[in-house]
C-alpha cells in the first residue's frame, strides 16, 4: 500500500499529542492526552514516565482511528519532546525508577552551587554552551543518583539508563533494542560537548555521571529503529526523525538560514536564533546549542529560555482563580485600565534567561487601589511579552546580529492582545506561521525528509498566515519596557 502520511509525536511538557501529516506536509488529524502534573509543597515538579508512554500509545491509536487511515499507510514516524526533563530507568527492563524531573524544577541547584564552588561554570560554559544551572539534566541526573536509592543501585549494578524523554520513548517504543537520542536534544544536558560533538568525561567526572549510562548521539535526520506501538501496528514502521521541540518548532517554521528567529509560546518558551555552522558563544547570558543534525552536518542557535510564560496563564486559572478558560484571558486584557502600571514578575521556579537566577521569587509590583482582576491578568499576559523582549534584546545586542522579525507558535500565540504587545515590545513584526504545531511539524519534516516521503524545499512552503505590526508609540513603549526592568530588579 502506498505510504501517504508521516505520525509526528510531539511530547510536551502538559500533554502529548500524535499528529498526521500527508505527502504535502499538511497536518490531516491531531489527538492529545494530557499527563497529571506533580507538584509538591517545595516546588518540585514531576511526571509520570508509565503515563507518558501509556499516552504516547494511546494517542497513536486515536490519532489513526480518528482520521479513518489505514494503518499500512503511514511511512515513518518523528519525535519532538520536552527537552530537559530528566528520567531514570533500568537497563535490562526498561522500568522507570523514579518520576521524571520536569525541565522548570530547581531542585538540584544545590548540586549545582557545590560545582560552582570549584570553580569550573566557565570551563562548562565553554564546553557545553550553557551556564551552569539546575534548568539542564546534568544536575537533575546528579539529584537522582544521590536522592533515590533505586538509581543508586542500578548505578552500582550497572544497570542505569539516563535521558531526556525523547531517549525514553525510543527506548521503550523499540523495546529496549534502541538507546540513542540526537544532538539537539543531547546539546541541552549540559553534559555534552558542543564543539567536539561527543559527551565531555570530564564534564561528566564533575557531575559523577558516567558515559556509559548515557545514550548514543545521532543525527535528527537518521534511521532509529522500528515499532509497532505494543501491536498496534501489523509491520513495524521506522523511526526516521528526533528532535527537541524547540528546535523542531525552528525547523518546522523554515528557519535553516543564519539570522533566522522564532519564539515557541509554551509552558515556557525557548526564543531561538540560527546562527549557522560554527558555535558562538554569547558573552550577554544566552546559551548556545545546536539546532539539530542533518545529513551529517550540525547548524547551531543561541537561545535564551525562559521559565513561566503559558504557565502563567495556567496560574491565573488553576491556582488563583481568576479565569476559567485561557481565552477569557484577550477579553479581560483589553477591558482593563491601560495606565494601570502593575506588573507580574513570574519567576515561581526562578528567573531563566537572561538572568539565570533560580532562587527569584515572584512579585506582583506597582499595584494601586485601583487595580483588579483585569489589570492583574493584563500584567500576566504582559509578562510573557516583556520576557520574550528581553532574550530577543540580547540578541540584537550580539555582534553581527539583525533581527527583523519573530515567527512565533504555541497556544498563547492564538491571543491577539498578547501578540499586538509583543510587536508593540520588539518593535518588529511578529509573524504566525500556517501550521500552529510547529513542533511536531518539524520532527515530521526532519522524519520525511529521511524516509524520502519530503524534500528539503517542502520547508519553505509554511509561510506566514497572519502578521502583528508595533501598534506603540516608541516613548510608551520605552517607559513601559523601563518599568518592567524596574520590576524584575525587586526580585534579583
Amino acid at each position: 500500500m502506498e505510504k501517504k502520511y508521516v505520525l509526528a509525536i510531539d511530547q510536551s511538557t502538559q500533554g502529548t499529542k500524535a499528529i498526521l501529516f500527508d505527502t504535502k506536509g499538511h497536518l490531516v488529524c491531531r489527538q492529545d492526552l494530557p499527563h497529571t502534573q506533580w507538584i509538591n509543597e517545595k516546588g518540585w515538579v514531576s511526571h509520570d514516565l508509565t503515563e507518558i508512554y501509556q499516552n504516547t500509545i494511546q494517542a497513536v491509536k486515536n490519532v489513526v482511528e480518528a482520521s479513518s487511515i489505514s494503518k499500512e499507510e503511514i511511512a515513518c514516524i518523528g519525535i519532538s519532546n520536552q527537552r530537559e526533563t530528566s528520567a531514570a530507568w533500568k537497563k535490562e527492563t526498561g522500568e522507570p525508577l523514579a518520576d521524571a524531573i520536569v525541565w522548570q524544577c530547581a531542585r538540584a541547584e544545590e548540586i549545582c552551587a557545590q560545582i560552582r564552588a570549584q570553580g569550573v561554570a566557565e570551563q562548562i560554559r565553554e564546553k557545553t554552551g550553557l551556564n551552569l544551572s539546575p534548568y539542564f539534566p546534568a544536575s537533575k541526573y546528579a539529584w537522582l543518583q544521590e536522592q533515590v536509592e533505586a538509581v543508586k543501585k542500578a548505578k552500582e549494578a550497572g544497570n542505569l539508563c539516563l535521558g531526556t524523554i525523547d531517549t525514553w520513548l525510543l527506548y521503550k517504543l523499540t523495546k529496549g533494542a534502541v538507546y540513542a537520542t540526537d544532538y539537539s536534544n543531547a546539546s541541552r544536558t549540559q553534559l555534552f560537548n558542543i564543539h567536539t560533538l561527543e559527551w565531555d568525561r570530564e564534564i561528566c567526572g564533575w557531575f559523577d555521571i558516567d558515559t556509559e549510562n548515557l545514550p548514543k548521539v545521532c543525527d535528527s535526520s537518521f534511521s532509529y529503529g522500528y515499532t509497532d506501538f505494543e501491536g498496534y501496528l501489523e509491520q513495524p514502521i521506522p523511526i526516521t526523525g528526533v528532535i527537541g521541540d524547540s528546535q523542531g518548532a525552528l525547523f518546522g517554521q523554515g528557519c535553516v538560514e543564519k539570522g533566522m528567529v522564532k519564539a515557541t509560546y509554551g509552558t515556557g518558551s525557548s526564543v531561538m536564533m540560527n546562527i549557522g555552522k560554527k558555535a558562538v558563544l554569547s558573552e550577554s547570558g544566552l546559551v548556545t546549542s545546536l539546532a539539530w543534525g542533518l545529513h551529517g552536518k550540525v547548524s547551531y542557535v543561541l537561545e535564551g529560555n525562559i521559565n513561566y510564560t503559558g504557565a502563567v496563564i495556567t496560574w491565573l486559572k488553576e491556582e488563583i482563580g481568576l479565569i476559567t478558560s485561557p481565552g477569557e484571558t484577550q477579553e479581560l486584557a483589553e477591558a482593563a485600565n491601560p495606565k494601570d502600571q502593575t506588573y507580574l514578575v513570574p519567576a515561581f521556579s526562578g528567573l531563566g534567561a537572561p538572568y539565570w537566577k533560580p532562587e527569584a521569587k515572584a512579585i506582583l509590583f506597582g499595584m494601586s487601589r485601583t487595580t483588579g482582576k483585569r489589570e492583574i491578568v493584563k500584567a500576566a499576559l504582559e509578562s510573557i511579552a516583556y520576557q520574550i523582549t528581553d532574550v530577543v534584546e540580547m540578541m540584537k545586542a550580539e555582534d553581527g546580529v539583525t533581527v527583523r522579525g519573530l515567527c512565533v507558535d504555541g497556544g498563547p500565540t492564538k491571543n491577539e492582545y498578547l501578540m499586538r504587545f509583543q510587536s508593540s515590545m520588539l518593535q518588529t513584526p511578529v509573524c504566525l506561521p500556517d501550521c500552529e504545531e510547529s513542533s511536531a511539524l518539524g520532527a515530521a519534516l526532519m522524519a520525511g525528509i529521511t524516509y524520502g516521503l519530503y524534500t528539503m524545499e517542502l520547508l519553505t512552503h509554511h509561510s506566514a498566515r497572519q502578521q502583528f505590526q508595533p501598534a506603540m508609540m516608541e516613548d510608551e513603549r520605552n517607559e513601559k519596557y523601563a518599568g518592567w526592568k524596574a520590576a524584575v530588579e525587586k526580585v534579583l
